[in-house]
């Protein structure tokens, strides 16, 4: 039986394909055992060995034509609606597709501002090339980058609901973090504590293991994207978590702060307070601009200016991302118009987009202060899926 949701966003695809006025949206793959496209989960829900095209068109068409030997699986699994098995060569099968439909623009998997929009390789581009070389559709070809960042970003009820369920159960393992915290617990100890629960539930990690969860104590800490060390919690600490975890396919991706509490302190240190409500204030003061038809710049520029009209340095990194199948998705970004991150800080944000809000500041001689909260965009502004932080935890 064919997935539900694949079948959903296939639906959706070809919505976009006739909103951008794209005749057809190739994706085109060989051996992705090995090198794996991106949409392939999205849009096939199984992958090929031989050279094979997946189809979709504004007319409503889905069509995968594929090696022989994969027929009997592409049957099973049941979202192509037309199925084209061939055996020594994709060759005269495609052609035959493409001049039927006789499409005036065809995406294909390229990109120079979106990863999740890239996946065709240089040389199967080149042997796609080849194969249309004598046909007027070689020069027909468009980056399918504005298809896969709405097909990604715009999220249904259904994958809301599976976001919803991962973010629930992080702040769970969140909630036992807190208890398990002490002085001379290193960060590695904190985050084999977090990977046991995730193996006896059965979760899958967000991203790398090597730095989800990463954790972080007390000042001069690695930065943002490292992996926990064998650095031991202290008292007088700021310690902060960057965490998530996929289930049913999709991802949460949260950051919650801590202090410990030095001997005779009874309460937080005004230094420390002070900083995790300027972040605190940031992420509402960005919150509550968010609409459909804003620039993700302008989100970002909101939360970056206050935090350094504060006193702090601005963080080094994007305010917020766009969360999905993968923990960081979608298309647009709400982040600074910086070269590094092309086009898509200037891409307009759309609803049911789901975003991470997620602005750092260094308090000195403590640590990092940060905490990251997903939301979900709605037709007049947004909707928090992450219960915010805002107070810090205090570790007696």
């Amino acid at each position: 039986m064919a997935d539900e949701l694949i079948l959903e966003k296939q639906k959706q695809a070809i919505e976009i394909l006739n909103e951008k006025n794209i005749d057809m949206w190739l994706t085109f793959v060989r051996e992705t055992g090995n090198i794996k496209d991106p949409m392939l989960d999205m849009i096939v829900g199984t992958g090929a060995t031989w050279h094979s095209a997946f189809i979709l068109t504004k007319s409503g068409e889905s069509i995968a034509i594929i090696g022989s030997l994969e027929e009997a699986n592409m049957k099973t699994v049941g979202t192509f609606k037309t199925i084209i098995p061939y055996l020594k060569s994709i060759r005269e099968d495609f052609i035959k597709t493409i001049e039927r439909i006789n499409p005036k623009k065809i995406a294909i998997n390229y990109s120079q501002n979106s990863s999740l929009a890239d996946g065709l390789t240089h040389g199967v581009y080149l042997e796609l090339v080849d194969i249309l070389k004598e046909t007027p559709y070689a020069d027909k070809f468009v980056s399918s980058e504005e298809v896969v960042a709405a097909l990604r970003g715009r999220k249904s009820e259904v994958e809301i609901s599976y976001i919803k369920e991962a973010i629930r159960e992080t702040l769970i393992i969140f909630d036992q973090v807190t208890d398990f915290i002490e002085p001379g617990k290193s960060e590695l100890d904190v985050a084999d504590f977090v990977k046991g629960i995730c193996k006896e539930k059965g979760f899958d990690l967000a991203w790398d293991e090597e730095h989800c969860p990463a954790v972080f104590t007390g000042p001069d800490t690695a930065g943002a994207h490292s992996g926990p060390t064998n650095k031991k919690i202290e008292r007088g600490h700021v310690i902060n978590m960057d965490f998530g975890i996929k289930l049913n396919g999709y991802c949460s991706d949260l950051q919650r702060t801590w202090y410990v509490l030095k001997d005779g302190e009874a309460e937080v240190p005004t230094e420390v307070n002070r900083g995790f409500k300027v972040i605190v204030d940031s992420i509402q003061k960005s919150f509550d601009a968010i609409k459909p038809g804003k620039k993700g710049w302008e989100i970002d520029e909101i939360a970056r200016s206050y935090i350094v009209e504060n006193g702090y340095e601005e963080y080094p990194h994007g305010l917020g991302h766009q969360v999905g199948r993968v923990a960081h998705d979608g298309g647009a970004l709400f982040g600074p118009r910086w070269e590094r991150y092309g086009n898509i800080p200037y891409l307009e944000i759309e609803k049911n987009n789901v975003f991470t809000i997620e602005p750092r500041l260094p308090i000195k001689d403590y640590g990092i202060a940060t905490i990251e909260e997903i939301i979900v965009v709605k037709e007049d502004g947004a909707e928090y899926l992450s219960k915010p932080q805002k107070e810090i935890y205090v570790i007696r």
